[in-house]
C-alpha cells in the first residue's frame, strides 16, 4: 500500500461526507458516453494514459460545470506540466459500491490505464453491511486489475453518528483493500471540505466549485507521481 497524500488519519471519523445523493438528472456534461444505463463524460483534453474515474456526485461534480471537478482540474494542470492524460468521468450521483461493480465491465472495455475508484460513502451512509461494501470494492479492484489496469483507491469517511465500531470498521476496510493488494491510496479523500459549509453547496453536502479545487489540490501530487512513475 502507498498512501500518497502524507495524510494524517487522525480526526477522519469526525468528518461528515456524503458520496453522492441526489438527482442524477440534475447533472449533465457533454460527450456522454453510454450503454445500459451506464453514463460517463469523456474528455479528449491531452494525450498519454485513459484515466476513469469511478465514482458518485463527487466524482461527477454535481451541479458543476465539468471542467470544475476536482478531476478536471489536475488534468489542465498537468498537461500543462508535461504530463497529460486523458479523461472519463464516469461519476454517477447517489452511486454505491454495488453500482460501480455492475457498471465497471462496460467502463472497462474503454481500455483504461488508471481507474480511480471514489466509491463507499454512499453505502456507509445507508448502513449497507461493512462485509459487503469490502466485497465490492475488492471485486472491482480484482476486474480492474485483471483486465491489466491499476487502481487509485480513494478513502472515504463517515459522520460521527453512525456508530464508532461501524466507523471504525468503516475506515479500516479501505486500509485493508489498499494494503493487501497493494494500491496507491488517499485516506478520507473528502478530508478538509466534507462538513465545511462555506466549501459545499446549500445542501450542506456536495462540494461547491472552490470545495471541489480543494480537493483537487490534494489529487494533482497523487496523478502527477503515478503517471511520471509509467513514463
Amino acid at each position: 500500500m502507498r498512501r500518497l497524500d502524507r495524510l494524517p488519519l487522525l480526526g477522519c471519523a469526525a468528518l461528515f461526507v456524503l458520496g453522492g445523493c441526489g438527482d442524477e438528472g440534475s447533472h449533465r456534461t457533454a460527450g456522454l458516453v453510454q450503454e445500459r444505463g451506464t453514463e460517463a463524460a469523456a474528455s479528449d483534453e491531452g494525450a498519454g494514459p485513459l484515466v476513469v474515474f469511478l465514482g458518485d456526485s463527487i466524482a461527477s461534480g454535481l451541479n458543476l460545470e465539468a471542467r470544475e471537478a476536482s478531476h478536471a482540474l489536475p488534468q489542465r494542470e498537468l498537461a500543462e506540466e508535461g504530463v497529460p492524460f486523458r479523461l472519463i468521468n464516469a461519476g454517477v450521483s447517489g452511486d454505491t459500491s454495488a453500482g460501480g461493480l455492475r457498471r465497471i465491465d462496460w467502463l472497462l472495455k474503454q481500455d483504461p490505464d488508471w481507474v480511480v475508484i471514489e466509491l463507499g460513502g454512499n453505502d456507509g451512509l445507508r448502513g449497507v453491511a461493512l462485509d459487503a461494501i469490502e466485497a465490492n470494492l475488492r471485486a472491482i479492484v480484482a476486474r480492474v486489475q485483471g483486465a491489466g489496469a491499476r487502481v487509485l483507491l480513494l478513502g472515504m469517511c463517515l459522520p460521527a453518528n453512525y456508530g464508532q465500531d461501524y466507523i471504525t470498521g468503516f475506515l479500516a476496510l479501505y486500509e485493508r483493500i489498499a494494503r493487501e493488494a497493494e494500491l496507491p491510496f488517499v485516506p478520507c479523500f473528502l478530508e478538509g471540505v466534507g462538513g465545511v459549509s462555506e466549501l459545499n453547496q446549500p445542501d450542506g453536502i456536495h462540494p461547491t466549485a472552490e470545495g471541489q479545487r480543494r480537493l483537487a489540490e490534494k489529487l494533482a501530487p497523487v496523478l502527477r507521481e503515478l503517471l511520471t512513475e509509467e513514463r
